[in-house]
């Protein structure tokens, strides 16, 4: 089995990497300067190069205010375009896809978990080009793996638990959103389940994986800082306000990826076992 990473320097893409490598598997990595994704060309020449088994597209624009205005252009071009080429390519070469979406497919307008099969409703245009790669994969008919997630954070690259933990250096209190619900995820959990599904021949189709349990970024906050003295106070989005639109209650149910037999740590276990924080 051979591997293809693509985005291989972001949160996930990295995490990718390092499992494969612990676990001995034959994989090539690719970063957006080493291959383009947004090039049809260039990821058919790669693919017929490599002629991976599997391609794990973890290339992604994820600036999710910058995508509503300045970004908007290379939101659409990576994450519905560069999708489209590397499903396409991937079919015309008969290797399996793996592609990472998000919660903010859905509007957060619903108190029910989002399963799979529930209706779509991006209210940003990072959503909405996520969704649109969604599409692409599904036009492509390629054997694809689709999976959800959401509130990622990992060892490499920037993300809320780092941010955090960088504020609260320099801040006596810190004030975080207590209305917007989730799921948060490590990236290995994350990665460790895409490896699961393609060794267990798992169905195709689309999934959701988060880590167990809900919280809201005050509740993240949190436990990320448990062992400092700062203050942390809740307060409501309307005191935050940013450009894209974020889901109040995007909480994905994990019934089917469960079904596989995947084992899934809650968020509180998966920070602890990250090394990232203090225990």
């Amino acid at each position: 089995m051979k591997y293809m990473i693509t985005g291989a320097n972001g949160q996930l893409g990295q995490e990718l990497h390092e499992l494969l490598e612990d676990r001995g598997l034959d994989f090539v990595a690719y970063d957006s300067k080493t291959l383009d994704i947004t090039n049809r060309q260039l990821v058919f020449e790669a693919i017929e190069a490599q002629k991976p088994d599997v391609v794990l597209d973890a290339a992604a624009y994820t600036k999710v205010d910058a995508a509503e205005d300045e970004g908007k252009q290379i939101n659409w071009q990576v994450n519905r375009d560069g999708s489209k080429n590397l499903a396409q390519a991937a079919k015309a070469f008969a290797s399996k896809l793996v592609y990472i979406s998000t919660d903010y497919v859905f509007d957060g307008t619903s108190s029910d978990e989002y399963s799979e099969n529930d209706p779509t409703n991006p209210k940003n245009e990072y959503g909405k080009a996520k969704l649109a790669g969604e599409k692409a994969i599904l036009d492509a008919a390629v054997d694809a793996y689709i999976i959800r997630t959401s509130w990622v954070f990992g060892k490499y690259g920037n993300n809320f638990v780092y941010t955090m933990q960088k504020l609260a250096k320099t801040h006596p209190e810190l004030t975080v959103v207590n209305d917007q619900v989730g799921r948060p995820t490590w990236t290995k959990t994350l990665a460790e389940f895409i490896l699961y599904l393609i060794d267990h021949q798992a169905a195709y189709g689309t999934y959701n994986l988060s880590n167990q349990g809900t919280a809201s970024w005050y509740d993240f906050a949190k436990e990320i800082l448990n062992n400092h003295s700062l203050e942390i106070k809740a307060v409501n989005s309307d005191q935050f306000p940013q450009k894209a639109y974020r889901p109040r209650h995007s909480v994905l149910s994990l019934k089917k990826a469960q079904q596989t037999g995947f084992i899934i740590p809650t968020w509180q276990e998966a920070l602890k076992m990250s090394g990232m924080i203090d225990k």
